[in-house]
């Protein structure tokens, strides 16, 4: 599973489909330009109740996954804890797979 988020992390970041930092993806969430957000699960407390509030305001679903490191990685950044995606596609792919829904690539 991690393969395939990880994947498809990539994939949205060479779509240009993902937003890296938490003022980025807050102000774009604001203007209704994110679908998802990733936080890490190693992020602060503090960061994770302040994306919680935001999303739940913005109506964004949130989903704490992976560490800072191989999500940064993924998306070929540096210490990103916070990731927004906004495409809506790639964002439910994403979601499918964490999930455990439908894989990423299965018919």
């Amino acid at each position: 599973m991690i393969n395939k988020v990880n994947g498809l992390l990539g994939i949205s970041s060479k779509a240009g489909a993902v937003l890296a930092g938490t003022d980025l993806v807050l102000e774009e969430m604001s203007k209704g330009r994110v679908l998802l957000v990733i936080v890490a699960s190693d992020a602060s407390e503090k960061t994770i109740k302040n994306l919680k509030y935001y999303c739940n305001k913005e109506k964004v679903e949130m989903i704490v996954y992976g560490n800072i490191d191989s999500n940064s990685k993924a998306i070929g950044k540096h210490n990103k804890a916070i990731i927004g995606i906004k495409n809506k596609n790639l964002a439910d792919s994403i979601k499918k797979v964490i999930h455990g829904g439908e894989e990423f690539g299965k018919n």
